[in-house]
């Protein structure tokens, strides 16, 4: 008796099989695991930014019903939207964890960083970073950065070491064949970990869509006061806009990345829930960096330069 061979079309399916999300989850819950079984001192970067969020609800699935090993640290330039601030020391609290901060403002109140002319305090984040990185001992820090950001960006590794400096050497980067991440780092040394990095901006939303995760409203469609500089619907605030000549006007907007106020721009929109936002990324065709970030605009490798020093 001979057996029919079934086409292609007609095989069932595979009902053992990941789908795309399980399989971004999977790897991003083994990432954490592996961190916190070959580093001492984990931190994860916490903005009450939607990467941040997605990352820290990754952590906690992959230590439940365990409280998660590792603290959070926000680099805070003082310039942060209001609605997210509050959503970052509600969301500490509500999970008990630490919540280390670093505040820009402190160092500028003792001189140890200088005002930029232009308001923005976004590249002026690195040093305390640094600083709290190297006060606290941190060996592993977690950031929410996603190869589909920017080009720089797309060039890191998973683990990507950084110099007893803080700086990142392409050159330096490690092979991560089949899942395996190397941490091995010298004493002054430590690594950023990327749990994101194959992540895209749409998986993240599909992601939210699914897990029913909260974001602060900002990232919703709403109504602000906002006014136009290079080409960017940016929020007043005492960083130093509007300027005379730039007009305020109400807008019905909402953020696709949320960061400094001086340099995160807003899109006009009127999506107001995650399926309309999946809806409008899907049709977009500019990255939410590129569309939305004054700090990437200043050259070709403005990103590239900043991690070089120690950004993230």
């Amino acid at each position: 008796m001979t057996t029919a061979t079934r086409s292609p079309a007609e095989a069932p399916e595979n009902p053992f099989a990941l789908s795309h999300l399980d399989a971004l989850e999977a790897e991003s819950v083994h990432i954490f695991r592996e961190v916190a079984g070959e580093f001492e001192r984990p931190v994860i970067l916490f903005s009450g930014g939607k990467d941040s969020i997605v990352m820290l609800h990754l952590a906690l699935k992959a230590f439940h019903p365990a409280p998660i090993p590792f603290a959070l640290l926000h680099v805070d330039t003082g310039h942060n939207f209001p609605e997210v601030i509050a959503y970052r020391d509600r969301v500490a609290a509500q999970h008990g964890l630490r919540l280390h901060i670093a505040s820009v403002q402190d160092f500028i109140d003792d001189g140890r960083l200088r005002e930029r002319p232009d308001g923005t305090r976004n590249p002026l984040q690195t040093v305390p970073l640094l600083d709290a990185i190297d006060s606290h001992r941190f060996d592993a820090v977690f950031g929410g950065g996603r190869r589909d950001e920017e080009k720089a960006r797309a060039k890191e590794r998973v683990f990507s070491l950084r110099d007893e400096f803080g700086a990142w050497d392409p050159r330096r980067q490690r092979p991560e064949l089949w899942s395996l991440y190397n941490g091995h780092h010298a004493p002054g040394e430590h690594v950023r970990v990327f749990p994101l990095s194959n992540w895209t901006e749409l998986d993240v939303w599909q992601y939210i869509e699914r897990e029913d995760i909260e974001l602060p409203a900002i990232y919703y469609a709403h109504e602000r006061e906002v006014f136009r500089r290079d080409g960017m619907w940016l929020t007043a605030g005492a960083w130093g806009g509007p300027k005379e000549h730039e007009a305020t006007r109400r807008r019905r907007i909402r953020y696709r990345t949320v960061g400094d106020m001086s340099c995160t721009g807003a899109i006009e929109s009127d999506a107001a829930t995650n399926a309309e936002i999946i809806a409008e990324i899907a049709a977009s065709r500019l990255t939410e960096r590129g569309a939305t970030r004054a700090d990437d605009r200043l050259s070709e490798a403005a990103m590239e330069d900043r991690k070089r020093e120690g950004y993230f």
